[in-house]
């Protein structure tokens, strides 16, 4: 879209998207001025729920003249690549969302009352219209940089089929008619966390759901944390019903007692008992300002007066909810008992400080402090574009590109050097690219050697230890060429003591999965665990002294924090902070750079031969795993937060009818009937079970020493072929009779292995494994030689067969689009099926999950969007 024209608009860049709208900016050529063109996502636009919403969002909107409410100036339809595209003229603003500028800390109370003031006039403006925008959280404010709020996105505005909490004399819009309101009692809508307890009831809404979302807001602006959250939507909606978020003088001590009051009445569960009005929560807002203004001017700092009086006398309450009638008491107590004071605050321990670098659409690969310490290089992709290297410093909003598309930052030296990916791709965890010397400072990169998965500095620069995949395992060799340590999994996060003596790094025994340890190994090839069994880890890094190795991880869901451990396996807790964190570089004074991923995976879905995708991911992190021969039922684990510890086995029809939790641990396959679920422990050594897929009993298939990282079933429904180790060895293929018994070994030991999948012919008689030059083999099941498997390349996944077992369907495992190409087994001859590329790529690395039937009438695939925001942390220790 960039550079061209469509209408009198000629578009310049993008600026980000979301699921329904991607917003570019653009000049109008005909009043020389700078506006927001928001599009539908690409395909989106034929489907006529998606249409009416957007054009709803533009009525909306665009019935509004308000300072505190984004402007819209036109909607139209314009001719783009041969088709009808419907968008928005929209004033163009220069700033950040709410929710870019909270970042996990309150703002100041100046600006809580200042924004909110302006944000409840904008809302009293949109009722009077009888507009409810029912979708008002802080992501969908912005905050100029003359800190003027703007309400953006109308998209679930509804128009009130009769004036409702909006105050005698108000101008409704005309009524509108019962079947002209896409939503209605049973339908809930908005953000969870947000949401009003009607709207979670989904009952019918009128203005004051808004208000109930608006207090929710200024308790996170208040406080820095949401005033309601969980795990799970589950869990936030029974909060949201039922629990009152923690007081927020107990989360922010500077608060005044008066604001909490406001919260607690925009907070009150009761539709009848909260505020009625926006203005007469803009009123209380601008009663408590001049309240602090006054007691400000009259103390020179601070508050004074009743105000002081009220906050101070709480504190043995520990800060908790007050009633007025109780506030009013203290007040006059306080004073009879000799005048008001300040109570002195016992002293707190000084926390960690958050200072954000980054504010674009896209994921932060990586990161390192430059020599002077000050500098922060990182990659990054942006906007759906490939990989680039960065430079900014903290401060400043800015980043400038360091040119060099496709290359991402592996370390930089003491002399100023970096260790660079070129033609980086990245999936399932791991990059690959060419290794190569570039300077900071500038000039052309040095080619140094292929394929390679992480690179890293010793202190004084001398030669680099890298991570690469040789022969079917991901090896450490340190120099290059001098292997340490090697495994069939994954080696990720390599980095150089300090002293240069040992190198700490993760250690990730499955393919796919960040499940690992933290060890080191000394130049010897002697390793060491430190800490095991973490079920996501992900970032590590000396700490300044190299006494600690300091690591992200958890041992549920994705919710990872900062930890140290020392060598004699000594840990401990550095910092905890609300989501997906991984530590990226220490610097000497024991700064950190620390990225925080916001990570969702999604499925789609073409059933039957259909054109149309269907929406299949259920919870955050949606896995497919299998799909029926028919086509209508999925097999697919949730890993994210919502699937907990042990993860969650689902089963849900492709007809887009609710999920069935089937129980706990890895799913694997679904039977040739889809009867049952072939699953394995997460407990190791991972056993193999089924779970019915209908009415029945879970049944135990294995109890051995054996370690199963992947299974399939065979064709016969009998027999079950999976991928393990016994203690000692490594990885191999094994048949196992579903009536007992022994499993056999079908490959040679440290060969013929997956970790991730286990492709069977049709006809039961060869299984695809991996050799040891890394290339997929076919391996017999009874009699008979392994043989390669002609036209798959090495940097491609094996999906299955076709149903004559001639043909192989393959995808390539990192970049995009992602390209499912059929393999003729008899010449090797390859054709392009299907290419994937999602309508908006920021934040996708590749197409993964991919599940095709065997007529291939049917597929589906999955990618996982990961948004990144780089922070320097300050205050650790």
């Amino acid at each position: 879209m960039i550079g061209k024209t469509v209408s009198h608009y000629t578009i310049l860049e993008k600026l980000g998207g979301g699921g329904m709208g991607v917003v570019y900016k653009a000049e109008d050529t005909k009043l020389g001025r700078m506006v927001a063109l928001k599009f539908l996502p690409e395909g989106f636009s034929k489907d006529p729920g998606a249409l009416e919403r957007f054009q709803r969002e533009a009525r909306a909107a665009s019935a509004l003249n308000h300072p505190n409410i984004c402007t819209i100036y036109e909607i139209d339809m314009a001719s783009v690549d041969g088709e009808q595209a419907p968008f928005i003229a929209m004033e163009m603003l220069e700033g950040q969302t709410l929710k870019h500028r909270i970042t996990e800390k309150p703002l100041s109370f100046e600006q809580v009352l200042d924004l909110g003031i302006q944000i409840a006039d904008a809302l009293e403006a949109a009722h009077a219209k009888g507009i409810i925008h029912r979708d008002i959280k802080p992501a969908n404010i912005f905050v100029t940089r003359r800190l003027q709020a703007k309400v953006l996105d109308f998209g679930l505005a509804k128009l009130a089929p009769e004036r409702v909490g909006v105050g005698a004399g108000s101008s409704a819009l005309p009524t509108v008619a019962a079947e002209q309101l896409l939503t209605s009692p049973g339908t809930a809508v908005g953000t969870v966390a947000y949401m009003s307890p009607e709207q979670v009831r989904g009952s019918e809404l009128d203005a004051r759901t808004d208000l109930f979302s608006f207090g929710a807001v200024l308790y996170e602006m208040a406080t820095g944390r949401q005033a309601f959250s969980g795990t799970t939507s589950g869990v936030i909606s029974e909060a949201i019903l039922n629990r009152t978020p923690t007081p927020p003088a107990r989360v922010n001590p500077e608060l005044p007692a008066e604001f909490e009051l406001i919260l607690s009445k925009a907070l009150e569960k009761d539709p009848e008992l909260h505020c009625q009005t926006a203005a007469e929560l803009r009123a209380d807002l601008k009663r408590l300002k001049r309240e602090t203004e006054s007691g400000r001017s009259a103390s020179g700092s601070g508050f004074s007066g009743p105000v002081t009086a009220t906050r101070d006398a709480r504190e043995p309450a520990k800060r908790g909810w007050v009633p007025k009638t109780l506030a009013a008491a203290v007040v006059l107590a306080a004073g009879l008992a000799g005048g008001f004071f300040i109570a002195k605050r016992p002293t707190q321990a000084a926390q960690p400080v958050y200072h954000q670098l980054t504010y674009r659409w896209g994921t932060v690969y990586s990161a390192r402090f430059a020599p002077d310490g000050q500098t922060i290089i990182y990659s990054a992709a942006w906007d759906g574009n490939l990989p680039e290297i960065y430079s900014t410093r903290i401060g400043s909003p800015e980043s400038a590109s360091l040119g060099h598309s496709g290359t991402q930052l592996l370390g930089i030296s003491s002399t100023g050097e970096m260790a660079v990916s070129l033609r980086s791709r990245f999936g399932g965890f791991e990059q690959v690219g060419t290794l190569a010397r570039m300077p900071l400072a500038g000039g052309a990169p040095r080619e140094l050697l292929e394929e390679v998965n992480w690179a890293d500095w010793p202190s004084d620069g001398s030669s680099l230890a890298v991570v690469r995949r040789h022969s079917g395992f991901s090896q450490l060799e340190f120099p290059v060429g001098s292997v340490l340590y090697k495994t069939s999994g994954w080696i990720g996060n390599p980095r150089v003591s300090p002293r240069g003596d040992r190198i700490a790094f993760i250690d990730h025994p499955v393919v796919g999965d960040d499940g690992g340890t933290v060890a080191v190994v000394d130049l010897t090839g002697n390793r060491k665990t430190l800490s095991a069994n973490w079920i996501s880890v992900q970032g590590l890094a000396w700490s300044p002294s190299g006494e600690e190795i300091w690591f992200t991880a958890t041992h549920e869901g994705f919710g990872r924090h900062v930890r140290a451990i020392d060598l004699s396996g000594h840990e401990r807790v550095l910092a905890r902070a609300p989501g997906s964190l991984i530590l990226i570089d220490v610097a000497r004074d024991g700064r950190i750079l620390l990225k925080r991923d916001t990570a969702r995976r999604e499925i789609k879905a073409y059933i039957g031969g259909g054109s149309q995708a269907r929406e299949l991911s259920w919870f955050d992190l949606s896995l497919p795993i299998a799909l029926s021969h028919d086509g209508k039922t999925l097999l697919f684990i949730e890993a994210g937060e919502a699937g907990g510890a042990a993860y969650g086995i689902y089963i849900r029809g492709t007809d887009g009818s609710p999920a069935t939790r089937l129980g706990d641990g890895i799913a694997a396959d679904l039977s040739p009937d889809a009867k049952w679920a072939l699953c394995i422990t997460q407990s190791s050594p991972g056993q193999l079970f089924l779970l019915p897929t209908k009415a029945g009993q879970a049944k135990v298939v294995t109890n051995d020493a054996i370690d199963r990282l992947a299974a399939a079933w065979h064709p016969d429904g009998k027999r079950i072929i999976f991928s393990g180790s016994e203690p000692g060895h490594a990885l191999r293929l094994y048949i196992q009779d579903l009536e007992g018994g022994k499993p056999r070994a079908i490959t040679p030991e440290g060969g013929g292995t997956t970790t991730t999948d286990v492709i069977v012919s049709p006809d039961g008689k060869f299984v695809v494994g991996t050799g040891g030059d890394g290339t997929p083999w076919f391996f017999p099941m009874e009699e008979g030689e392994p043989r390669q498997v002609p036209g798959v390349r090495p940097e491609e996944h094996v999906d299955g067969f076709v149903f004559d077992g001639k043909t192989l369907l393959a995808h390539n495992l990192a970049g995009l689009p992602g390209l499912i190409t059929r393999v003729e087994l008899a010449t090797g001859r390859r054709t392009v099926w299907r290419e994937i590329v999602p309508a908006d790529a920021a934040g996708v690395s590749a197409i993964e999950g991919i599940q095709i039937t065997p007529d291939l009438k049917s597929y589906l695939y999955s990618y996982q969007r990961i948004l990144s925001d780089l922070y320097v942390v300050e205050g650790l220790k």
